[in-house]
């Protein structure tokens, strides 16, 4: 199943566009608010397609019947690109727990590059549901590494894989490797190009750097 949250008028579309824009980018605080703003309205997306159970509720006044959900989801990010929209993701499943990947691209004289994982933290994620986010998602590769990595703690019953864009390379990447009835891709934008370097255009630019500074 995959959602593609652009296609209908939201406020998520507002998000985008400001993160997207070269101008507001210069404001790294902006920048990482709406990275937040995002991840809160997936989490409130995804919230959706959980299970609910009811509860009896004691007020002053009485009693009330509830729905919660019947068992809390791990959130799970990739750094350092993915901590603004996980915060956006923890300020609603506030009783989650959470899980982190360091994974990034290490690149080579000859211009090409390959995908490190160096370290996870992780709970147990026996049938538990899984959310993993990262902002972008161009060839696909560092998703995939950062699940098999965090699948290690147990096998999940469904993971809900989150970006805010992502190209069609590395959408259909995850489609022949992952995506099955145990996998839900929820995406804020879709772009048709990757550069040589594998950078998604019209796309923002790097995430991490616009969110915390560049790297050396």
């Amino acid at each position: 199943m995959i959602h593609i949250l652009e296609n209908q008028n939201s406020l998520l579309s507002q998000y985008i566009a400001e993160v997207r824009d070269a101008e507001t980018q210069k404001d790294s605080m902006r920048f990482r608010r709406n990275m937040e703003r995002l991840g809160e309205i997936f989490a409130y997306e995804i919230s959706k397609k959980l299970q609910w159970e009811e509860k009896t509720v004691t007020t002053t006044l009485g009693e009330a019947n509830c729905k919660v959900l019947a068992q809390q989801p791990v959130i799970a990010t990739i750094l350092r690109a993915g901590l603004p929209i996980h915060q956006g993701m923890l300020n609603y499943f506030d009783k989650a727990e959470n899980a982190f990947v360091s994974a990034y691209r290490k690149h080579h004289k000859n211009g090409s590059f390959t995908i490190q994982v160096e370290y996870a933290s992780c709970p147990d994620l026996e049938d538990r549901v899984l959310i993993l986010s990262d902002p972008m998602l161009a060839t696909g590769a560092s998703m995939l590494m950062s699940y098999k990595e965090l699948a290690t703690h147990g096998k999940p019953k469904h993971t809900h894989i989150v970006s805010i864009l992502a190209s069609v390379q590395g959408v259909e990447y995850l489609k022949k490797h992952l995506l099955t009835d145990k996998f839900t891709l929820w995406l804020g934008a879709v772009d048709d190009e990757l550069t040589a370097k594998a950078y998604i255009v019209p796309g923002l630019g790097d995430a991490g750097d616009l969110a915390y500074g560049i790297k050396l």
